[in-house]
This record gives C-alpha cells, sequence and structure tokens, in this order.
C-alpha cells in the first residue's frame, strides 16, 4: 500500500512540474509577444512621426521651393520687360537723336566744303570749264593722294621755267598761260579736291563725299565731277584713272526730294534723302555751291544707314548688359532679403500652424509671439494668427458648452412637442359611438411648438363645441400661452358656460399677469347634435367655410369681436346657424391663406375654396388632405411662416350617417 501511494505521489509531481513548465512556457511567449507588440508600436510611431516629419519637411521645401520661385519668376519677368522696354524706348530715343546728330553733321560737313568751293570763287568755275572743254586732257590717277605732291611740283617747276619770276594768283593768272600749264595746274587742282573729299570721307566716317552739277544735254540730269569712289579707266600709259563726268542721277526730283529741292531754291534742305540701291542704303544731304549769284552745283555727303543703326544697336546692347548685370545683382540681393525677412518667416510660420493642427496644442501660440519681433505687417499677421489659436480654442469650449445647451435644449423641445401634440385630440374616428357627425384636425406647427390650437369636446350628450385658436407670436412662450387658454377655454365650456360667456371669462384671466402682451384669436361653436343649431363665438380669428348638401363651399359671413387677452371687460358676440344634415364645415388658422411662397404670394381664402372644392363630397380627414397638398404645391421650396391648423366637420344629424349621405 505504501509503495502504490509513494508511485501516485511521484507520478502527481512530475505531472505539477510539468503543468509548471507550461505555465512558465505561455508566460514566457505571452511576454515575448507582449514586448514583441510594443516593439511594433513604437516602431509605428516612430514611422509615423518620421513619416509626418519627412512629409513637414517636404512641404517646407516645396512651399519654400514655390514660393521663392514664384518671386524669383515674377521679378525675371519683370525685369525682362522692362529690360525689353527699356531697350525699346532707349533705340527710338537714340534713333531719333542721332538721326538729328547725323543731319546736322551732313549738314556742317557739307556747309564747310561748299564754303571753301565758294572762296576758290572764279577758280573752281575754271576747272570745271576746262573740264568740259577737255575731258580727255584730264588724267587724275586712281592715286590722287599719292600723285598730289607730284602734280603740284612739276606745276611749280614748269612755271619757274616758263615764267620766272611770277607767281601763280598774283601776276599770273589762269588765261595768261599756255596749253601746257593750264593741263598741270587743272590736274594738280583736281588731286587737291580729290584729297580733300576723301580725306573728310574718312575722318568724318561717311560712305561718300561728292560734287554734281545739272547736265546741259538731259533734262533733269546730274554729273559726277568729284567723287573718291569714280569708275576707273586704264589709260595709254598702263595706269589706272579716274573717270570724271559720269551721270550721278537720272531723275534726281523723282527719286532725291530734298537733293532738288537744294538746287532749285539754293537753299539748304530741312532734310535728307533715305537712298537704298546698288550703292547701299545711305542717307544723303545736299548743299548748293555759290560763285557770287550762280550756282555751281552741290556738294553731297553720304552717310551709311548700317553705320548709324549698328551705332545705335550697339549702344542699345551695351545698355541693356549693363541693365542686365545691374538687375541680376539686384536679384541676388532681393533673393537674399526676400530670404531672410519674408520666406523664413512664412515658412516658420507655416509649420507652428502646421504643429497646431496636428497637436492642437495652444502653448504655439506663445512660440509664435516669441519669434516674431520686427514690427511689421508679417509680424502682425503671425499675432493674429497666435490670436486665432486662443480665440479657436475658447470658441471650441464655448462651441461645447452651446452644443450641449442646445442638446438639452432640443431634447426639451422634443418633449414639448410631444407634450403639445398629446394635448390635442388626435385619435380618429374621435367618437366612433356616435353617428350624428364626423369630424378630423390636424396642426402643423411652423417651429419645434407651436401657438394655434384645435379641440373639439362634447359638453353632455346632445352639445359638441369645436375650438380652433391662434395665439400671437411664435416657440415656446406662445406654446405655453396656448396650453393656458386651451385649459381655460375648455374649463369654462365644461362649466356650461355659454360660448361668449367663456371667452370673456377667459380673457380677463389671460390679461392677469400677461406682460408679454400676447393675445390668442379664438372661433369657438357649441353645435347642438339634434337639431344642428349652432352658437358661435368669432374672437378676431378667420371666418369658417361652410358647404351645403350638394353645394360648394364658401365663407360665413359673420361680425368678429376682438382678440381674447386684448382689453380686459370685453364682451363678446355671439352668432347662430344651422347645420343641415350632409352638410361640411371648415375652420382653420391664418396660416393657410396666408401660406407664402418664393416670391413673397399669399395661397388666399380664394385658393383654399378652390382646394375644398375640387371634390367637396370628400370625407373631413381626405378634405384637410386635399387642402395641405394644395398648400404643399403653392409654396413649393419656400419655408413654413406660419403654424396651419385646420379643423373639418361632416354634419349627419340625429338620423346619423345613412340620413347625413
Amino acid at each position: 500500500m505504501e509503495t502504490e501511494k509513494l508511485e501516485e505521489q511521484k507520478v502527481s509531481e512530475e505531472k505539477d512540474v510539468e503543468e509548471q513548465k507550461d505555465r512558465e512556457e505561455r508566460k514566457d511567449g505571452e511576454e515575448r509577444k507582449d514586448g514583441e507588440g510594443q516593439q511594433d508600436s513604437k516602431k509605428r510611431e516612430t514611422s509615423s512621426a518620421d513619416t509626418k516629419s519627412t512629409d513637414s519637411n517636404k512641404t517646407k521645401k516645396r512651399f519654400k521651393r514655390g514660393l521663392g520661385f514664384k518671386f524669383g519668376l515674377f521679378y525675371v519677368i519683370f525685369a525682362l520687360v522692362m529690360i525689353v522696354v527699356s531697350s525699346l524706348l532707349t533705340f527710338l530715343n537714340q534713333s531719333n537723336s542721332y538721326h538729328q546728330e547725323c543731319e546736322r553733321n551732313l549738314r556742317q560737313i557739307t556747309a564747310h566744303l561748299a564754303e571753301l568751293m565758294a572762296r576758290e570763287g572764279d577758280e573752281f568755275a575754271i576747272m570745271r570749264q576746262y573740264f568740259e572743254e577737255h575731258p580727255d586732257r584730264l588724267l587724275i590717277p586712281l592715286d590722287f593722294q599719292a600723285d598730289l605732291e607730284y602734280s603740284g611740283d612739276a606745276f611749280a617747276s614748269y612755271i619757274a621755267e616758263h615764267y620766272p619770276g611770277q607767281v601763280y594768283g598774283d601776276d599770273l593768272y589762269f588765261e595768261d598761260m599756255d596749253d601746257t600749264a593750264q593741263q598741270l595746274y587743272i590736274i594738280w587742282s583736281f588731286e587737291y579736291w580729290f584729297d580733300i573729299f576723301y580725306c573728310a570721307t574718312e575722318e568724318f566716317g561717311l560712305e561718300y563725299i561728292y560734287y554734281i552739277y545739272p547736265s546741259e544735254q538731259q533734262e533733269n540730269g546730274m554729273i559726277y565731277l568729284f567723287d573718291p569712289a569714280m569708275e576707273t579707266k586704264i589709260g595709254e600709259d598702263g595706269k589706272e584713272y579716274l573717270v570724271l563726268g559720269t551721270d550721278a542721277y537720272q531723275d534726281p526730283e523723282k527719286d532725291h526730294k530734298y537733293m532738288w529741292q537744294a538746287w532749285k531754291t539754293g537753299v539748304a534742305p530741312d532734310g535728307f534723302d533715305s537712298v537704298n540701291n546698288e550703292f547701299g542704303y545711305v542717307y544723303t544731304y545736299c548743299m548748293p555751291v555759290w560763285n557770287g549769284t550762280e550756282k555751281m552745283g552741290l556738294i553731297c555727303a553720304d552717310l551709311s544707314v548700317y553705320f548709324v543703326n549698328s551705332a545705335i544697336l550697339e549702344s542699345v546692347i551695351k545698355q541693356a548688359v549693363a541693365m542686365i548685370i545691374i538687375l541680376l545683382i539686384g536679384i541676388l540681393i532681393l533673393s537674399n532679403f526676400m530670404r531672410e525677412t519674408v520666406l523664413k518667416r512664412i515658412i516658420r510660420l507655416e509649420s507652428a500652424i502646421r504643429k497646431y493642427s496636428d497637436s492642437k496644442n495652444v502653448e504655439i501660440s506663445d512660440k509664435i509671439r516669441e519669434k516674431e519681433r520686427r514690427p511689421d505687417e508679417l509680424t502682425s499677421l503671425s499675432n493674429e494668427f497666435a490670436d486665432m489659436i486662443v480665440e479657436l480654442r475658447d470658441y471650441m469650449e464655448f462651441l461645447k458648452e452651446v452644443t450641449a445647451e442646445k442638446e438639452r435644449i432640443g431634447a426639451e423641445l422634443s418633449v414639448a412637442t410631444q407634450i403639445q401634440a398629446d394635448m390635442l385630440p388626435r385619435i380618429f374616428p374621435a367618437f366612433p359611438e356616435r353617428d350624428e357627425f364626423d369630424i378630423y384636425a390636424t396642426m402643423d406647427p411652423a417651429k419645434e411648438v407651436g401657438g394655434d390650437f384645435y379641440d373639439f369636446f362634447l359638453i353632455d350628450d346632445d352639445h359638441l363645441v369645436i375650438v380652433v385658436a391662434d395665439v400671437s407670436g411664435k416657440g415656446v412662450p406662445a406654446a405655453l400661452f396656448m396650453v393656458i387658454a386651451k385649459s381655460l377655454i375648455k374649463n369654462r365650456m365644461q362649466m356650461g358656460e355659454a360660448p361668449g360667456e367663456a371667452l370673456a371669462n377667459v380673457n380677463n384671466q389671460l390679461l392677469e399677469g400677461n406682460e408679454a402682451g400676447l393675445f390668442v384669436t379664438v372661433w369657438m361653436a357649441v353645435i347642438d347634435l339634434n337639431t344642428g343649431h349652432a352658437i358661435a363665438v368669432n374672437a378676431g380669428h378667420e371666418k369658417p367655410a361652410i358647404r351645403r348638401k350638394g353645394g360648394q363651399y364658401e365663407l360665413i359671413r359673420s361680425k368678429h369681436s376682438p382678440a381674447v387677452a386684448t382689453l380686459e371687460g370685453m364682451r363678446y358676440r355671439e352668432t347662430e346657424f344651422d347645420l343641415e344634415p350632409g352638410d361640411f364645415l371648415y375652420q382653420y388658422s391664418d396660416g393657410v391663406p396666408e401660406a407664402t411662397n418664393k416670391n413673397d404670394e399669399l395661397f388666399t381664402t380664394d385658393r383654399m375654396l378652390e382646394a375644398l372644392n375640387k371634390n367637396p363630397d370628400a370625407e373631413p380627414e381626405e378634405q384637410l388632405r386635399n387642402v395641405r397638398i394644395a398648400i404643399n404645391e403653392f409654396v413649393g421650396d419656400a419655408p413654413q411662416f406660419d403654424d396651419i391648423t385646420m379643423l373639418g366637420l361632416h354634419f349627419y344629424g340625429k338620423g346619423g350617417r345613412n340620413e347625413g349621405n
């Protein structure tokens, strides 16, 4: 026995050890899982934080790059536009100035040469005459500048040899010399003038300077006499000589307006010709040459248009390059200024707002204020954002309180709506055991609770009381006043008072402590169910509509009394009418005829009667539904302005439904 017990104990201990090991392994596994889960959670949090940080950095870079790029692009576009406009204005201004300067220079050069020719007087006329009489004897070499010194020496040597002791111009004149001396003099004079024209052309950067005079053989024609760029020919000695006397212009009057004007008037023109031909595109200015009172020809100077435009363009390009350099420096300075004073601050503000958006930490507003101390618009904007953060916190707290209060009020209004609805008769058919009549009523408040009410009740087995009323105003005050008025009216009528007497007493009761000045319009009738005789009181309410059996609905015309709770001690007039079996009675509040559509048009009693008469035989429930459908179709999407209350009665009489139908 003891051996068996020992074996059982040993087996039990081994089971306990195994169970303990299993529990420890499960615990270790759970701890590892928990550790792994925590690590995973930390990794996810870290990853999420990294992702947010990365997104934030990307946003900053994007924001910085986008805003900086826009500033830079705007400035570059502005700079380019300014450069283009400035260059264009400069080009136009310099073109005008340069053209005026060209005209002034051409005028001065030609005037100077014309003056030199005029000083020569008869000598220049002698040269021209000799050329016309002996053109073949004038051999002017192409290299006239190099030959000028030799021709001068040749003339001087010949005079010294053949006219010893005489000086040309003092005691020796052209007509006194022989043919050889005359020829040498003329050649030397021509080379002298060619040299003057050539030097003037080179010195002033002109295209050509030349002398022309009218042709006697050709009308309106001109002849070149001095022109450094004349055509050449090869002489008998093999040398290259200038061709004198070539035709300059066939029709200068047509092609050279100012040239011909200078010749005809003998006065320096006020402009120059622009000529574009095989010799190039030039400006030509001509000055008349006078020998006393006789015109001898024209001194003309040509200036290359390409030279003028190139000079202007070179000036404009230099100015544009200078502006570009200045603007590039300005861009660097402005970009650095914008980065330090605007972009970084905007990015910092954007980052702070983003942090607030993520954390909703109000302390960020203090950090925004601390980092912005400069007295400028960005500091003002940052402070405004800081204030908005604080105000938003306060507003959210206030909104929570308001929302909670609104929910509480809403819940209470919902209860009040239900209580008000429960106070009105809502179970139809209302008197299933009575065959003398069928009645149905509805009340749709414009707000959660309304000021309209209806009521109907039996004060004995033979008399039915019908009440439709409308309290001034809407909402909770009107609803409270409505509850009191309904209770008082019902109590008075159940006490056996006549309708007029009951309303008079209710009027006095409602005026007690009515500081809000509320009042109620009431239509009330007591109907004898045996005879159909009715006694009604209308205290400022709408006129009811009645339909006689087989007829149409029409309004009951009766005198009104003032509304209840208006003046103390009021007496209310009673009126009487009779209902026959099969008659219908319809009463309503002013919310029916005064229902308004989006065009501010009223539904009116005419439309109400039209809706009633579309199916005049309809029972009260269907009849009220028909009117409501007509109102909804008329109003459309416009909000309901007032409470809508309707009551319908089908009177059958003592004989019941069979007799009433």
